[in-house]
Parts: structure tokens; C-alpha cells; sequence
């Protein structure tokens, strides 16, 4: 498999804590968010992307059950909102709302 972000897959990803994991994945979000508010679909799609990737990275490393199921429910409703018909019903808002703690939390515990 091809990684666009190749150090972290090589494992620096599974050095860093959930809470900046979770940021991270946040950030390709919001980037995809943004690139789609600006109608511009292609670094949309490339963000989203990169988010799904860091996501799966998660599911990798992660053994706790309990973020696994948290984490592969995100990943099924952002499919969903993104390309899907958004039955989970999410909004620009809501994913912004989701991640926003996860970015407050890294932060201060650096």
C-alpha cells in the first residue's frame, strides 16, 4: 500500500498518544471541510483521503476495545457524510464540534 504520509506509517504514528492522533485525523478533516466549502473537490477528496489513512493507521495500532469501536464508528460516519447518503445525519458542524476537543486536549498536554 502506498502511504501519503509515509513516516508516520513506518511507525512513528503508534508513538503518539490517541489524543494526537485524534487531532491529527481532526486536521484532515477540517482541511476537507474547508476544500469542500471552497467547492474545490479534488484537494477535498486528497484530504479526506489522508484522514482515512490516518484513521486506519488508528485501527492498526489501537487494541483497546473500547477506542476501536469509537474509532471505527467515526470512520463509518464520515464515509457517510463525505460520499455516502449521511444517514447518521452529521453536519459541517458536527465533525467540527468532534474533533475540536481532541486538538484542545493535545495541545495542553504538551
Amino acid at each position: 500500500m502506498s502511504y501519503q504520509h509515509k513516516d508516520l506509517a513506518a511507525g512513528r504514528w503508534s508513538q503518539l498518544s490517541l489524543l494526537e492522533q485524534m487531532a491529527n485525523i481532526g486536521s484532515e478533516v477540517e482541511r476537507a471541510l474547508n476544500w469542500r466549502i471552497k467547492e474545490n473537490t479534488d484537494y477535498a477528496q486528497k484530504a479526506f483521503e489522508r484522514a482515512l489513512e490516518l484513521i486506519d493507521l488508528t485501527l492498526e495500532n489501537d487494541k483497546n476495545y473500547t477506542h476501536l469501536k469509537e474509532i471505527t464508528r467515526m470512520r463509518e460516519a464520515i464515509v457517510d457524510y463525505f460520499f455516502g447518503v449521511n444517514q447518521f445525519m452529521s453536519s459541517e458542524s458536527s465533525w467540527r464540534n468532534y474533533f475540536l476537543p481532541f486538538v484542545y486536549a493535545s495541545r495542553r498536554n504538551h
